[in-house]
């Protein structure tokens, strides 16, 4: 017996075949169900409160308002949606902008289906999936961090620490192990980093901090 969850998609993009393609994997996969497909922002922020997609695959490039600014208004309303940018765009500036937005998650439009599926399921439990060159991105955005916290953030060393591998994709079983502490032990911290931060995910989290490294120093 398949107990899988089923998880509702939504699905932002303009262009109609990229559009389709994604709606028809989504069909594809016995434990998703598209709740919305849009071609604008506009329309997507109309529906979604409705129909509560559980992830929303959304591009960058959109007519009218950006993807990015349809994830930090998403966000707000639906603070619980799960974000997938998929996108052309490798660049700093759009990387960092879109996690600041709240995106849980940042993969190429040349990811395949098998990873896109996967990747869908991954931010469901916890993950933030991003292509191998992102991921690349966001780990040096930590090479040659200050060892202590900002001034403002009041974070400790092992919560910069946390934080670190939070940005790497691991979720909290897997820091607990690279930690060597317990996983309630790290949920503990988890919730200390948001309390300090003045976030509610992971993701939030993840780019308020790298807001202590300009991108373009990357």
């Amino acid at each position: 017996m398949d107990m899988r969850m089923n998880i509702k998609v939504g699905i932002v993009e303009d262009n109609r075949g990229v559009r389709e393609s994604w709606a028809r994997l989504v069909a594809a996969e016995p434990d998703f169900t598209c709740v919305g497909s849009f071609s604008n922002g506009e329309e997507a922020l109309g529906d979604f409160p409705r129909s509560q997609p559980d992830v929303v695959l959304m591009d960058i490039r959109l007519p009218g308002i950006s993807g990015i600014e349809c994830t930090a208004r998403l966000k707000a309303i639906l603070p619980a949606t799960q974000i997938l940018m998929v996108t052309v765009y490798t660049d700093n500036e759009h990387l960092f902008e879109a996690l600041k937005a709240g995106a849980s998650g940042y993969l190429l439009k040349c990811t395949d289906r098998e990873e896109l599926a996967q990747s869908i399921r991954e931010v469901m439990t916890g993950g933030a999936p991003m292509s191998g060159s992102i991921a690349r991105r966001v780990i040096e955005a930590f090479h040659g961090t200050p060892a202590s916290p900002r001034d403002d953030s009041g974070l400790s060393p092992r919560e910069l620490e946390i934080l670190g591998l939070l940005a790497q994709g691991l979720v909290a079983k897997d820091v607990a192990q690279r930690t060597g502490l317990s996983y309630q032990t790290v949920r503990v911290h988890l919730r200390n980093i948001y309390e300090k931060l003045h976030v509610h995910s992971r993701a939030e989290a993840v780019a308020k901090y790298l807001q202590t490294k300009p991108p373009q120093r990357l």
